[in-house]
């Protein structure tokens, strides 16, 4: 999830959309995220009343705003992901599979069928079974090259490289799932490793465009526990993203199997690692509810 470049300036309310913007609410183990039609907005909001409309006391609340389904003529569904920093992220695991929730919900899609959504992080093939409470997700190829991620430096795999920050010094790894990730394999996990340097890892430079930040301990050659940092979210108790670049780095260091479990603050997530480091993703998602609400902030007249 996330992104180091300001939401899209043409993602923008206009002054004359002055009715209620309707939100659907669903959280993937504890992530949650607002849906937002087209239809009940044709045009968005700024990335203040993005802000404010995520904000936990003054706002509705949420993770994030998924954006779609966008009309597209490639037979994909549109989907646009939004930070609740206002910032916009290539790809989120959660938010895809709650997307995919929404489109059963809606009836735009049904049990079992194969259907593909379009990010600015690439195209990823998903499947809803047992009425959304498990969906899955082809999360695409993982990468540790530094172009790809991106990493500052030569073009290498970026595997156990040192970083260090606030004094203390770790060893990494970085991945790209679509999204750029800092893995950082640890013996004592707590959240408050999260918490305490990944505000300083999210911006380092060795990150152009920022980057995501896992703390990771192995338990298993089947099990792998995780505390994360998004980028543009914060402390996060769950993120298929994470869950994803994270099993990936424990397989690339030989750590565990090919399938594994990642265990997360707010639950569990299988993933399954191909030979050429491609990520299916499978887990729950659950409806919260549907809300309305004003952004009430300065709008901009510029259209999608």
């Amino acid at each position: 999830m996330g992104s180091g470049t300001p939401c899209l300036q043409n993602l923008l309310i206009t002054p004359n959309q002055k009715a209620n913007m309707r939100f659907a609410k669903y959280h993937a183990l504890g992530n949650d995220y607002l849906v937002l039609e087209p239809k009940d907005c044709p045009t968005l909001f700024s990335p203040e009343a993005i802000r404010k409309v995520c904000h936990r006391h003054f706002g509705l609340g949420s993770d994030g705003i998924l954006y779609g389904p966008i009309e597209r003529t490639d037979g994909t569904f549109g989907l646009r992901i939004l930070n609740p920093d206002g910032s916009e992220a290539e790809k989120s695991g959660n938010g895809i599979r709650i997307f995919c929730r929404h489109l059963l919900e809606t009836k735009r899609i049904k049990e079992g069928q194969e259907f593909r959504l379009h990010t600015i992080g690439g195209i990823v093939r998903c499947e809803v079974f047992e009425g959304g409470n498990r969906i899955r997700v082809e999360m695409g190829k993982v990468s540790f090259r530094a172009p790809v991620i991106p990493h500052v430096g030569a073009d290498r795999e970026v595997l156990g490289e040192e970083i260090t920050v606030l004094g203390k010094t770790f060893k990494y790894w970085a991945a790209t799932v679509g999204n750029p990730h800092c893995v950082i394999p640890v013996d004592d996990l707590t959240p408050d490793l999260a918490k305490t340097y990944g505000p300083h890892l999210e911006v380092h430079p060795n990150f152009p465009n920022r980057t995501n930040v896992q703390f990771m301990k192995i338990i298993d050659r089947k099990n792998v526990r995780i505390e994360i940092w998004e980028r543009g979210a914060g402390y996060t108790m769950a993120s298929g993203s994470s869950s994803s670049a994270s099993a990936a780095v424990a397989r690339k260091m030989g750590l565990v199997d090919a399938d594994l479990t990642v265990n997360m603050p707010g639950g569990q997530i299988i993933i399954g690692i191909g030979d050429d480091y491609s990520i299916v993703m499978t887990g729950p998602t659950t409806p919260v509810g549907i809300f309305e609400m004003h952004p009430g902030v300065p709008v901009q007249d510029v259209a999608v």
